[in-house]
């Protein structure tokens, strides 16, 4: 594969990884349930698979989605505001702490180990970069030529993260707010991959 064809394609690569070893391990492990449980409990301490589980859901997507950030930032058109800039810088931060979760499982028995809250540190670093990164990134090339209705929807995602976050459980349960941020982030990643 090429560097050029490698680029076009690791948002892809990111979703496949991200998405394959979420359903894959989900499957080889009976009790879990998407209605009810945190994706990253399928790399807890104690699962079967947990290590392969962390490094294909999160260490391997997070680097290829740091390397996609990255690469956008070379490709943004000349227009584009110093807040495209700083939107694309946040959503590698928030790409890198992905991968971090992966780094730092969880620990079912005891979440208030140092463990346990590295990577709920990382979870938050995590939406708390690309919402605003996505925003500032949308904002700031909504008005170059060609690019107002990819900005759309970088602005759409978002906001919508920063409303899930903010939904009441009751609203809607949070493993299920989890997955829809998650599957925001990663179309985010796939797009920015695409995008020339």
């Amino acid at each position: 594969m090429t560097a050029t064809s490698f680029d076009r394609h690791a948002g892809t690569l990111a979703v496949l990884c991200c998405a394959g070893a979420i359903f894959a391990f989900a499957a080889a492990f009976e009790p879990f349930s998407h209605q009810q449980h945190p994706i990253a409990l399928l790399g807890a301490r104690g699962v079967p698979g947990a290590i392969a589980f962390n490094l294909l859901c999160f260490v391997v997507p997070g680097l290829l989605a740091a390397f996609v950030a990255v690469r956008l930032r070379a490709r943004l058109p000349g227009g584009a505001g110093r807040s495209a800039a700083i939107g694309v810088w946040m959503l590698a931060i928030s790409a890198l702490a992905f991968a971090a979760q992966g780094l730092w499982p969880l620990d079912p028995s005891d979440l208030e180990n140092a463990r346990s809250q590295r990577h709920a540190t990382a979870w938050l670093l995590w939406w708390l970069s690309f919402a605003p990164g996505a925003v500032l990134l949308g904002l700031g090339v909504r008005r170059a030529q060609g690019w107002a209705g990819w900005a759309r929807l970088f602005i759409a995602a978002g906001t919508l993260a920063i409303v899930l976050n903010a939904l009441p459980a009751t609203w809607l349960p949070g493993p299920i707010a989890q997955r829809v941020l998650l599957a925001l982030w990663l179309a985010c990643v796939w797009s920015a991959s695409r995008r020339r």
